[in-house]
């Protein structure tokens, strides 16, 4: 069902539309997850280092989906908003194609360039043919990923975050299952758990796209809608690409880091990938609710309703705090319990790795999702300039900090230690830039949908 985001009480409005966002994206993150605690249960601990190492270079090719979904969004829902159905079509259209024109140069890019990342990141010998076989079957599936997060980005838009969050719950569920048939049925290894992805984001994709298309065909519009906009790509491209550059660069960063934890051996890059899997469920969580926060402040600049976006703000800050709390103590007291469903019989230096990454991090959450808040806000308004400016000031320091610092006696903990810097930097500065829009916003004469 289509909800207009710029009426009824903002608090309420928000919550119900991001809840479940929230649980979309706890689904979302079971097809990784699931990955990871299959081959470390039913294969071993090289399997789930291998799957790891492999993780954050599809995390390159999920930022450039994610950006097409973000643009795609912000831009629905900004002409939603303002009720041009006409043209939020054409934007619609005109977004799809220039996403499949992305989608097939990273096939390409897969295809014939996993291997040399692969020994770019120093990714150990006995762990190479296993990363790159799970690549291989990845790539192939990237139309899957990429029309799947536009039919996303369209849902939220359009103000329905529940579609997405049963398609999810369906297909994430069928892919653990479909995970542990291929691995210990037919013993597949490393094979049957990337297979597996593939065919439940398959079924998830051509699903989300029918009903979206369904759903575009019961909206009036007047006048012909084109297939394609010049204007409106442009605008696309002015939300999407820095989306694509803060998503990709971010991945690229964790690669260098990556790069740095291979270097202290398979039980180290174990423990870190069983981490950072289960720290990213919270991340990619305040993600989603600043997305849903972007797809709010969209429709409400659509309909020149600015006093609304800072309401949301304040209802955006209650929630993901609300979700803090629960997150930090599980994870703070409870790693050892956590980390045990992904490696059975682990090493001392995993267990330790592990451990620590957790426990460093957890205590940042509240500071690193109120900036998510934030840049939510600042990216449904347009201001992707200074969005990336706190996205890359945090990058930046992660991974300088990481090679910096795991060169000292701190050696492997010194690499989490750079997570909470940057963050905590980053969050100064997004919050800093969300009170001057919001100063600016009171004095816009247009909504910014028409400019």
């Amino acid at each position: 069902m289509n909800k207009d985001l710029t009426t009824g009480r903002p608090d309420t409005v928000l919550w119900q539309f991001c809840l479940p966002l929230f649980g979309s994206i706890i689904f979302q993150q079971l097809y990784n997850i699931a990955d990871s605690l299959v081959a470390g249960k039913f294969v071993g601990e090289n399997a789930l280092a291998a799957i790891g190492n492999s993780y954050e270079v599809t995390l390159i090719f999920i930022a450039f989906a994610f950006g097409c979904n973000i643009g795609c969004s912000v831009i629905v829902s900004q002409l939603f908003g303002a009720k041009e159905y006409g043209r939020m079509k054409t934007a619609i259209y005109t977004a799809g194609l220039f996403s499949a024109g992305i989608c097939l140069g990273l096939m390409l890019l897969g295809i014939f360039g996993c291997t040399p990342i692969l020994r770019a990141i120093h990714t150990p010998a006995e762990l190479m043919a296993d990363s790159k076989l799970y690549l291989d079957i990845y790539v192939w599936g990237l139309p899957f990923v990429f029309f799947y997060n536009i039919a996303t980005g369209i849902f939220s838009a359009l103000g329905d975050s529940r579609t997405p969050f049963l398609f999810l719950a369906f297909s994430s569920t069928a892919n653990v299952a479909v995970d542990i048939l291929f691995v210990t049925a037919f013993d597949m290894g490393v094979a049957g758990v990337a297979w597996a992805t593939f065919l439940c984001q398959g079924v998830s994709c051509i699903l989300a796209v029918a009903t979206v298309w369904r759903r575009l065909g019961q909206i009036p519009h007047t006048g012909k809608v084109e297939l394609f906009s010049l204007p409106l790509l442009r605008r696309f491209i002015i939300i999407a690409v820095p989306s694509i550059l803060q998503q990709s660069f971010i991945s690229m960063g964790n690669l260098l880091i990556q790069g740095v934890i291979n270097g202290f051996g398979a039980g180290v890059m174990a423990g870190y990938s069983a981490a950072v899997k289960i720290n990213n469920l919270v991340i990619t969580s305040y993600t989603t609710i600043g997305n849903g926060i972007s797809n709010y402040t969209a429709q409400n600049l659509g309909a020149g309703k600015y006093d609304r976006i800072q309401a949301g703000f304040k209802a955006g800050i209650k929630l993901v705090w609300l979700l803090s709390v629960p997150f930090f103590l599980i994870y703070f007291f409870g790693g050892r319990v956590l980390l045990g469903f992904f490696i059975d019989n682990p090493t001392q230096a995993a267990l330790d790795s592990g451990i620590t990454f957790l426990r460093i991090l957890s205590p940042f959450y509240f500071v690193v999702s109120a900036k998510l808040v934030a840049d939510g806000i600042l990216r449904g308004s347009g201001i992707m300039g200074k969005f990336m400016v706190a996205t890359f000031t945090d990058l930046i320091l992660r991974v300088g900090l990481a090679f910096l610092l795991s060169g000292t006696a701190l050696g492997s903990t010194g690499i989490w230690c750079a997570w909470p810097i940057g963050w905590s930097v980053a969050t100064v500065l997004s919050l800093l830039f969300y009170r001057q829009q919001m100063a600016a916003q009171l004095q816009e004469p247009e909504p910014a949908s028409r400019i």
